[in-house]
């Protein structure tokens, strides 16, 4: 088993999903990929059925080593020219998936995240990473690029500038630095990421369905023209505007107690 997919939260709300190679530091074979695709999407297919089915989704490696070390490199080199162009593809299609997953998606890191798999960490909402942590796309050094829409993602995330540094030269970025950036939203002790981790989806799972779906929406239109992202966000406000959980809200706070948030 290359992927573990467990439940957690009260109502099983959170979904945690773990890459589990610790023996190459979690690399991303074309196994592990076809289990990623499948999860997230499952994933996506329950979102879809039900607000309230899957509130977040949680990502972590395997052991303290690493979160993952990218794709595995021994295994793409025994690949044929087209047997690299397909899974490229499907390597952009898990970013893409990720990041438009309605739910937020959570990454806990320890150790290493690199290559595809810091691609993946980009592809995050929320990222909670040990102080041991470290991130990188490396890809120039063995004669590629990043292959899932890292660059453009890490750009988008802290400026040309600093994308370049990082892509060009294919360093290492410790996790004080990442979170200087602003790529890292908690950083904790070593072994306490995936712990924080679950915090914060629980602290998101408290939120109304609805809400915190369009939140996340409105958080990444940010980037569009001004005119028409504003025209995205009017619908998305008017969409949590009008349903029961807003009224629901309002009412008990008004009222001084918790909300009871239906996804409705």
């Amino acid at each position: 088993m290359t992927l573990q997919v467990q439940r957690a939260g009260e109502a099983g709300d959170v979904v945690i999903l773990t890459l589990a190679r610790p023996e190459v530091r979690n690399a991303i074979n074309d196994e592990l990929l076809s289990a990623l695709l499948g999860a997230f999407g499952a994933v996506a297919a329950e979102a879809a059925e039900s607000v309230t089915a899957v509130r977040a989704v949680v990502v972590c490696g395997s052991g303290l080593g690493a979160f993952s070390a990218g794709m595995d490199l021994r295994e793409r080199a025994g690949f044929s020219d087209e047997q690299l162009r397909d899974q490229h593809v499907r390597i952009a299609a898990l970013i893409r998936l990720v990041r438009d997953l309605p739910v937020p998606v959570i990454a806990a890191v320890e150790g290493f995240a690199l290559a595809g798999g810091f691609e993946l960490v980009l592809a995050c909402d929320l990222v909670v990473a040990s102080s041991s942590a470290s991130f990188g796309l490396p890809e120039v050094r063995v004669g590629i690029i990043p292959g899932g829409g890292g660059a453009r993602l890490l750009a988008w995330a802290v400026g040309d500038a600093r994308a370049r540094d990082l892509v060009l030269t294919g360093r290492r970025l410790p996790a004080s630095e990442a979170a200087e950036w602003g790529l890292v939203t908690r950083l904790v002790r070593p072994g306490e990421a995936l712990g924080w981790a679950l915090e914060l989806a629980a602290a998101v799972a408290d939120g109304a369905p609805l809400a915190v779906r369009s939140a996340k929406a409105a958080i990444l239109n940010a980037r569009v023209p001004l005119a028409s992202g504003a025209d995205v966000e009017d619908a998305l406000y008017e969409t949590v505007l009008a349903s029961e959980d807003r009224r629901e809200g309002f009412t008990a706070f008004t009222q001084k107690r918790p909300p009871r948030f239906r996804g409705r």
